[in-house]
C-alpha cells in the first residue's frame, strides 16, 4: 500500500493484532479528520491479523501505508519506525483501539501550524475532558501524576501520561528517545521539549476503553520508566538550572 506524497498530518499507528479494530479506526479518521493525511500503520510481524484487513481496504484508503517495524519488537520500536517514515510537519501518534478522540486532531494541527505550539497534548483531566472505562488503578495513578505535575511543577498539561499527542515533526527528530519500552516516551519527549522552552499546549479529550482486542499496556513493567520522566518533569523547567 502506498500513501499520498503530501499531507497536513501524518498519523503513526502501531498495531498488534488489531484486525478487529483497524477498519473502524481508519473510518473514524476518515470521517472526523478533514485534513489531508497519511496513516502509517506499523506492524512487527507478517502474521499480524491487521494486515489482511488493510489489504482488503487498500483501494478505499489510499492514504494508508503499512510499515514493517525492523527496529525490534514492541510498541516503542514500532513508534520509532513510524516516526522515521513521516514527512508531514505535524505528526500524531494514535492507537488503533478506538480509544483516542481523533475529532480534536484538526484543532491540534491548527495549534501547531497557526498558533506556534510544538506539542499539543490530549487531556482527559482538564475541563471538558474525561475518561470512559479502563482499569481503576491505572486511571487513578495517571490522574494523580498529571495533576501533581501540573499544579506542583507548572507542567503545561493536566494529562502527562496520555500518549495521544500531536508533535511538530522537528521536535521528534531532534529529541532522542531514551525510554526503553512502553508509552513513557511521550512524557519523556514532552518533558524534554518543555525544559528547552518549546511551546506545549493541551486540548480536552475523551478517552474510551478499547472495544476489541487486548491492551498492550503493562503497568508493572512500565511504571519505573514513567517515574523516571515524572521526576525529570518535576525538576526541569524552562530557564531553571538543569533544564
Amino acid at each position: 500500500m502506498s500513501g499520498v506524497t503530501t499531507a497536513d498530518v501524518d498519523f503513526v499507528m502501531p498495531v498488534y493484532n488489531e484486525g478487529g479494530n483497524i477498519e473502524r479506526a481508519l473510518r473514524e479518521i476518515q470521517e472526523k479528520v478533514s485534513l489531508a493525511n497519511r496513516v502509517l500503520v506499523v506492524y512487527d510481524f507478517d502474521e499480524d491479523n491487521t494486515l489482511p484487513v488493510l489489504r482488503s481496504l487498500a483501494e478505499e484508503f489510499p492514504n494508508v501505508q503499512a510499515i514493517r517495524n525492523t527496529l525490534g519488537r514492541g510498541v516503542l520500536h514500532a513508534i520509532r519506525a513510524g516516526i522515521a517514515a513521516t514527512t508531514a510537519e505535524v505528526v500524531v501518534v494514535t492507537m488503533a483501539d478506538l480509544s483516542d478522540d481523533v475529532a480534536i486532531v484538526p484543532r491540534m494541527v491548527e495549534m501547531i501550524r497557526r498558533d506556534g505550539y510544538d506539542i499539543v497534548c490530549a487531556s482527559r483531566y482538564m475541563k471538558g475532558g474525561r475518561q470512559q472505562g479502563g482499569p481503576f488503578l491505572k486511571g487513578l495513578m495517571s490522574r494523580v501524576a498529571g495533576l501533581s505535575l501540573h499544579w506542583l511543577a507548572g507542567f503545561p498539561t493536566h494529562d502527562a501520561t496520555n500518549a495521544f499527542r500531536a508533535y511538530r515533526r522537528s521536535v521528534l527528530v531532534e529529541t532522542p528517545i531514551e525510554s526503553q519500552g512502553g508509552f513513557a516516551y511521550s512524557l519523556e519527549i514532552t518533558a524534554k521539549a518543555y525544559a528547552k522552552g518549546r511551546k506545549v499546549g493541551e486540548l480536552p479529550s475523551v478517552w474510551r476503553d478499547r472495544s476489541a482486542g487486548e491492551s498492550r499496556f503493562r503497568l508493572r513493567a512500565w511504571l519505573p520508566h514513567y517515574l523516571k520522566w515524572y521526576f525529570f518533569a518535576m525538576t526541569h523547567r524552562p530557564g531553571r538550572r538543569g533544564a
